[in-house]
């Protein structure tokens, strides 16, 4: 199939390309094809089984590098609020009873179109701890004298493993693991979800903190508030003071990762766009380290002036 016949359409952070047919959307994949053409349909196909809206699959061309899937259109739940602002805590109500609908999920295992299982991994702290180390890989690092590196990285390292150690919530629920309404799209007045095949078991706090404390969209403290206050009221069954304990661990982790994240985006595959985005993320971190979990955080960051 030769691609360049049909419209190629803006990527997200991946390795993905993604084109336009006149029925359906061609996800092309050299690098990393597992997952991010095997495992997404594999997801779908599970978010599929459980009555939440995702790309199905139409044709499968794996061994050409790419996949056909459904096409639903391009209004994401970030275009439909950046045009109306008004109907904001309307759609992230929506948006939370999905994701509570996401978090019932209790299948592990999905046969894939190569008719071999895939079980969906853990979302372990070892896994958590090398993804918030992106933060010190590529945006700490090119700032520090070489000679402060070994001793910086281990310390951050150890601050790291003690805010996963205070983590209360058992990790037993179903995780997007990029949960936000650039990744949320508007189908038929429904939601649809994409960009799941990083989809893992873990923190019920994690996707929660992810749309809340959202990098590409600024909402108050207050609304963020009243989002945790309706997730509160929809799921009455949650401890709330280990919820927002955790809550508040992983969305600072998530947001030092994201830093990281968009540093190597622009560094490494030259993707610059993103780079505008780490001032937010900044805010989003220092909004949630002003209480005792963060003690030895804070003192890290106003040793090295990095508190933003």
């Amino acid at each position: 199939m030769k691609l360049n016949k049909y419209k190629k359409l803006s990527g997200d952070a991946s390795f993905r390309s993604f084109y336009r047919t006149k029925s359906s959307i061609i996800v092309y994949s050299k690098k990393n094809k597992i997952s991010n053409l095997l495992i997404y349909d594999a997801v779908n196909k599970l978010l599929n089984r459980n009555k939440i809206i995702a790309p199905k699959l139409i044709s499968n061309q794996y061994s050409k590098n790419f996949i056909e899937i459904e096409d639903f259109g391009d209004e994401t739940v970030f275009n439909l609020i950046s045009r109306n602002k008004r109907d904001k805590v309307l759609v992230f109500k929506k948006i939370l009873n999905l994701l509570i609908k996401i978090q019932k999920i209790k299948n592990v295992k999905i046969k894939t179109f190569k008719k071999k299982y895939y079980q969906i991994p853990n979302y372990t702290n070892k896994k958590l701890l090398d993804e918030a180390g992106l933060f010190y890989e590529w945006y700490l690092k090119k700032n520090l004298n070489l000679n402060n590196r070994k001793k910086i990285k281990s310390e951050l390292n150890n601050i790291f493993k003690n805010l996963l150690n205070k983590l209360e919530l058992k990790k037993n629920v179903f995780v997007h693991r990029d949960f936000h309404i650039s990744n949320i799209m508007v189908n038929n007045n429904k939601l649809a979800l994409i960009d799941s095949q990083d989809a893992v078991f873990g923190n019920q706090a994690y996707d929660l903190a992810s749309l809340i404390d959202d990098v590409r969209i600024e909402t108050s403290l207050k609304f963020k508030k009243e989002l945790l206050k309706e997730y509160f009221k929809i799921n009455k069954n949650i401890n709330k003071k280990k919820l927002i304990n955790d809550f508040e661990i992983l969305s600072v982790l998530r947001n030092f990762k994201i830093i990281g994240i968009f540093k190597r985006l622009s560094i490494r595959d030259k993707k610059h766009k993103y780079l505008k985005l780490i001032p937010y993320a900044w805010k989003l971190i220092n909004n949630r380290i002003n209480n005792s979990n963060f003690k030895e955080l804070n003192s890290f960051l106003k040793k090295l002036k990095y508190k933003k």
